[in-house]
């Protein structure tokens, strides 16, 4: 997650049923008020049912795992505590022994659980996602009135890479699992590119010394961690995207029938991995992690361009979020996924998550 930018500016459809949806939802609320305008934080209360209603109920067979994206910055209200109702709404959402909070490992690597989903959030580690405490898990545990499986944040890997001893060690003093997420950048500046670390470079073994006491560092400390590169790799907001690498040309790296941005990410990918396993990191579970709205919206910027493919990734992690603004239009997140999950299927046969996802306080359009 970064600030609001394009990919989160929710677009209505023409399709009947997305119609259709909006119509019976606000139709729903309409009935148990007689104001005028609905209140905001009832939508954004559906909003959150229908997302774990969805896992709950078997739509989406495969994902094993979903994480709240619990944060909020320029006006965008995604925190489960921005009203009483959305508080009360997540803590009913998660509360049934479906959503799990033990992790599952084998061979130091995360398991699906042997039934229903793990619960699992971003517990709000600040702007840069990256300012971690014990305190702040402990905080959005009270406030989900559940445990969390894992803690998600941000390695920005800024002017030099090395392992977050003290964000690890926060999140593991507090009980939870953490979950690192790789970010090849300079700085948090988006739809840019990155001139150091750019994937050419990560490919040439530019940073090897670099990574391989990285993940020395991450066999050192003896337990398990998830770990991502790549954050949304189809998202031309961050410098990793294919935009910045060679876009849909094909015949400046490699297979010359595939286009180089991708392949590119692929390759870099597949590069650290490889790195991961030569410095003895195996208790690092990896995940690929695409966004569900693809920018640019072309062909060659498909996610499955940029997959690394099965022998180099434990699990895959979607981003499925909703409205974001209050001129963002009504969409559930059962129709947002379902838009992709088929596709994600297709694409491998490794477990799926839910790894960030949310929704903001205020109103939509065409909520009156």
């Amino acid at each position: 997650m970064q600030s609001v930018s394009p990919r989160k500016t929710i677009k209505l459809s023409q399709r009947f049923f997305q119609s259709l949806t909006a119509i019976l939802l606000i139709l729903l609320l309409s009935a148990g008020s007689c104001r005028k305008k609905h209140q905001p934080q009832r939508l954004k209360a559906l909003w959150i049912h229908d997302a774990y209603a969805s896992i709950r109920g078997g739509e989406f067979p495969r994902i094993k795992a979903v994480s709240w994206w619990h944060e909020n910055w320029e006006g965008t209200q995604l925190r489960i505590d921005s009203s009483p109702e959305v508080t009360e709404a997540y803590r009913q959402a998660v509360s049934d022994t479906f959503w799990q909070t033990q992790p599952v490992f084998a061979n130091e690597k995360l398991l699906p659980p042997a039934s229903g989903c793990y619960h699992a959030a971003f517990p709000d580690f600040g702007g840069p996602e990256d300012m971690v405490s014990a305190d702040s898990v402990r905080h959005f545990e009270r406030l989900a009135g559940k445990n969390i499986t894992w803690a998600y944040f941000s390695d920005n890997w800024y002017d030099q890479i090395g392992f977050p001893w003290d964000a690890v060690q926060e999140i593991h003093r507090a009980g939870r699992v953490p979950f690192i997420r790789m970010m090849a950048r300079e700085d948090i500046a988006e739809y840019e590119p990155d001139t150091l670390y750019t994937m050419q470079n990560i490919i040439d073994g530019r940073f090897d010394a670099e990574l391989l006491q990285w993940f020395r560092d991450a066999a050192a400390t003896g337990y398990p961690m998830l770990i991502e590169f790549g954050t949304e790799a189809n998202g031309a907001w961050f410098p990793w995207n294919g935009t910045y690498h060679g876009g849909g040309e094909t015949t400046g790296y490699g297979d010359p029938s595939f286009p180089d941005g991708p392949e590119r990410f692929r390759d870099a990918f597949r590069h650290i991995v490889l790195l991961s396993r030569q410095a003895g990191a195996h208790n690092l579970t990896w995940f690929f992690h695409l966004d569900a709205y693809g920018e640019p919206d072309e062909s060659w910027n498909d996610f499955e361009n940029y997959y690394p493919g099965d022998a180099y990734v434990d699990w895959v992690g979607i981003s499925v979020y909703g409205p974001m603004t209050p001129s963002d239009d009504w969409e559930t997140f059962g129709y947002r996924l379902s838009q992709v999950y088929d596709r994600v299927c297709r694409m491998t046969v490794k477990p799926l998550a839910v790894v960030e996802t949310g929704v903001t306080e205020y109103g939509f359009a065409g909520e009156e």
